[in-house]
């Protein structure tokens, strides 16, 4: 059996069914790039009789992309099948998938058939599609609730009328891994002809089991998945395709592997996430905020020592510099020593248990610490090193009156002024900065936070600005939130104005 696994993504079109998720054409021959660079075998990039965009993307994708297979979703009906070929006529390498439902639940209660009427429209949606292109797939539609004797019986027939890929999607998620490989397996061992076709895992995520059902599937002969970027999709989504990459890639001993380029897995990550607005979760796998995270001090230490200690995957792997130490107030001396190392500063044992002692109490009253705050506790302050400084800001506010900000920029040693006018003192401070320093700057996160108790509060602001596609983060602590908030905007300017 092949040893080769191929990826067959659908971010544009199963991912792309998440209300909200919907990409203009412009994005998504960007999308079908960034997969491209990635590796991916196959792109499904629409479903054309949909509608006419989605009929407008195929053809834009078949002319963007060279050398992945693109696919086009079809039912199991001629006029479908038609339009899905129009769409392709472009594509270097096309495919066609088309297919029915083969549970009970669907042949019943959505198609009001019998299953030998079933098979006879997926034949005769086979050699339809044949007549158009060489490379058809089929997918029975809720295999996960199909009967293994029918669905090895739709298989077989599909194969004979000239399917090159048969998909055994698990369309509800509702198969454990050990019943979702037994099926495969099932398959593998009871279809004439399988040789002459490659199964493929579709497997949905309702239960929190698509990547271990597609898994299953693959180790009981499988050598197609369907997958999507993070693991987005209908519902619950589909089985992520770095979660089912970086899975074989740690277990070697399976012999099983793919084409993907997975330092370049978490920039399309982040593409994707950005372009459909579907945040990931932090601890999401391979690709959340803190899947390399570290916080407790005895994970830190194991870490620093050894990564692999509690690492399986090495960050660089899926396009990460370097596994994050996050400081806590959980975080011992050797985090904290590490930390340290990295922004300059060498301390002697007597002077680090001091700043450590310091350390703990912040950090009880933070939930993580920066390197901002790490400065100050050794009385590092990285705002006396900036090119760009605050020389003053004056503003007036009131009842009835709109805030007005008068501002002085110290930039290498020569003063700027400027005035703005905003809906309320941050606004209008910020504004007069913008008016200094002509960037198109956009300000993504901004929180503040008081860690101290009493009217003289001492707060302390976090930014991210996004300057020309990257983000910079942004701090100060003031006892004047307007000043701090001027201040943290000024921190991360500094770490691009140069």
């Amino acid at each position: 059996m092949s040893d080769k696994l191929f990826i067959f993504d659908t971010t544009l079109r199963d991912g792309e069914q998440v209300p909200g998720c919907q990409l203009n054409t412009i994005e998504k021959i960007q999308v079908a790039k960034a997969l491209e660079d990635l590796g991916v075998d196959v792109i499904e990039a629409g479903f054309p009789i949909s509608s006419p965009g989605d009929f407008n993307s195929v053809v834009e994708i078949s002319k963007a992309v060279t050398w992945p297979i693109i696919c086009a979703l079809t039912r199991g009906v001629q006029k479908d099948i038609d339009v899905a070929a129009e769409a392709l006529k472009y594509a270097k390498r096309k495919r066609i998938h088309t297919g029915i439902g083969t549970s009970d639940y669907h042949i019943k209660y959505k198609f009001n058939s019998t299953r030998e009427e079933i098979i006879e429209r997926a034949v005769a949606a086979v050699k339809h599609a044949k007549k158009y292109v060489e490379d058809v797939e089929f997918y029975c539609e809720d295999a996960g609730r199909t009967d293994n004797e029918y669905l090895a019986r739709v298989v077989e027939a599909v194969i004979k009328a000239g399917a090159t890929v048969v998909n055994i999607p698990d369309t509800t998620g509702y198969c454990f891994p050990q019943d979702f490989g037994a099926k495969i397996k099932y398959l593998m061992e009871n279809v004439n002809s399988i040789d002459k076709a490659i199964l493929s895992t579709h497997c949905h995520n309702d239960l929190g089991m698509a990547t271990a059902n597609t898994l299953a599937g693959v180790l009981n002969g499988a050598r197609q998945v369907e997958v999507t970027i993070n693991g987005i999709g209908e519902r619950a989504g589909n089985t992520a395709m770095e979660e089912v990459v970086m899975a074989l890639r740690s277990h070697k001993e399976f012999g099983i592997d793919t084409n993907i380029n997975t330092p370049k897995i978490m920039d399309t990550s982040r593409m994707v996430s950005s372009l459909m607005n579907m945040p990931v979760q932090p601890n999401k796998a391979i690709v959340g905020r803190n899947a390399f995270a570290h916080s407790s001090g005895i994970h830190q230490d194991g870490v620093l020592k050894n990564r692999e200690s509690y690492e399986i995957i090495d960050p660089k792997d899926v396009g990460l510099d370097e596994n994050s130490i996050v400081l806590t107030a959980r975080s011992g001396r050797a985090a904290l020593k590490h930390r340290l190392g990295i922004l300059g500063i060498d301390l002697d044992q007597e002077r680090l248990d001091q700043v450590y002692e310091q350390f703990l109490k912040l950090a009880d009253k933070k939930k993580d610490i920066n390197d901002d705050d790490v400065l100050m506790l050794v009385d590092k302050d990285r705002a006396m090193k900036h090119r760009i400084k605050l020389d003053y800001l004056q503003v007036t506010a009131g009842v009835g009156i709109k805030p007005v900000a008068s501002i002085c920029l110290d930039i290498a040693g020569e003063k700027f002024e400027a005035a703005a006018s905003g809906n309320g003192p941050v606004d209008a401070s910020i504004k007069a900065l913008k008016k200094i320093i002509n960037r198109q700057m956009t300000l993504k996160d901004f929180l503040i936070q008081a860690i101290t108790k009493g009217s003289d509060d001492f707060g302390k602001v976090h930014m991210q600005v996004e300057y020309e596609g990257n983000m910079y983060f942004g701090f100060s602590a003031n006892t004047d939130i307007v000043v701090a908030s001027v201040e943290a905007y000024i921190d991360a300017i500094n770490k691009f104005v140069k």
